[in-house]
């Protein structure tokens, strides 16, 4: 079992085991920053082998603030029944200390029964949605006439992103407490498009983020309302539901086909919000502890 590894050749094989389990179990079993800390110094990260060959792999994303640890674990479909499963989670609970909590993305069976066996309950629910485009009819995208909505401008329209990102998830666990690095990050990757992410502004004050949405389109076609914040300060606008339409109308005019989105279980006004767009739910992935 393993320590931290950063060679081409252990990043290449934990790639192949995470794309061999997504194409058998029809859900990715890492989430983005799991996947983002594959291979990197500093990370923990734990593998089980069989002879030399890696065949299970976790990381653990630390604990912060009053958010616990989170372990998220694949085991190689190829060598699977076999007790690694079992063995890979005990093996990275022994490497973290105090309260953790392990992701079974789509909450499959086979997840759910591991958990069972360590003693492990449901903690916390994360919600897939979709909603097919262009039918159902999305709503008609009105602007009122106070706010002022519009694309990203650059660099220039970062810092304002940050600070209504850490403003309106102060709560995340994932989403909370980013730096400059997490907004760099994404605006340099392959998928983002300027013209995807909308900005709210109040008219009187054109330099004040209100709300965002930025939206994702991944290599399958597949849209994605990525993130929707609003400052805690604008709250109750009904700016959500006209960023997230903005983002929608924009999904939709790529010919996209269908729009997914991660919504905490227990978030009764968003889910409300996307049910009225048409979104029903799709997926589940479980936090056990």
């Amino acid at each position: 079992m393993g320590a931290e590894r950063t060679s081409p050749e252990f990043v290449g094989r934990i790639t192949e085991i995470l794309q061999a389990a997504t194409r058998t179990d029809g859900v990715a079993p890492l989430g983005e920053q799991a996947v983002k800390g594959v291979g990197r110094p500093g990370v923990v990260e734990v593998t089980v082998v069989e002879g030399d060959v890696v065949v299970g792999y976790a990381n653990v994303t630390p604990a912060r603030d009053d958010e616990p640890a989170m372990i998220e674990l694949v085991v190689d479909p190829d060598h699977r029944r076999r007790g690694h499963g079992r063995q890979l989670l005990d093996a990275t609970l022994e490497r973290v200390a105090g309260d953790v909590r392990i992701w079974a993305h789509g909450d499959l069976p086979a997840a759910k029964a591991l958990a069972a066996a360590a003693g492990l309950t449901a903690k916390r629910e994360l919600l897939q949605l979709r909603r097919p485009l262009p039918d159902p009819a999305l709503p008609e995208l009105v602007v009122p006439g106070d706010l002022v909505l519009r694309t990203y401008a650059g660099p220039s329209d970062d810092a304002e992103i940050l600070r209504v990102n850490n403003v309106a998830f102060a709560w995340h666990p994932e989403q909370g407490g980013w730096e400059s690095q997490q907004i760099d990050e994404r605006t340099g990757s392959s998928w983002f498009d300027p013209a995807g992410l909308f900005l709210a502004f109040a008219a009187a004050e054109p330099d004040r983020l209100l709300g965002f949405h930025w939206t994702k389109v991944h290599s399958d076609s597949l849209g994605e309302v990525y993130i929707v914040g609003v400052d805690s300060a604008a709250q109750g606008r009904g700016l959500g539901r006209l960023l997230t339409l903005a983002g929608l109308h924009y999904l939709a005019d790529r010919g996209l086909a269908e729009v997914e989105l991660y919504v905490e279980g227990d978030n009764a006004a968003a889910l409300n919000t996307y049910g009225k767009l048409g979104f029903e739910q799709y997926a589940i992935d479980v936090a056990y502890g």
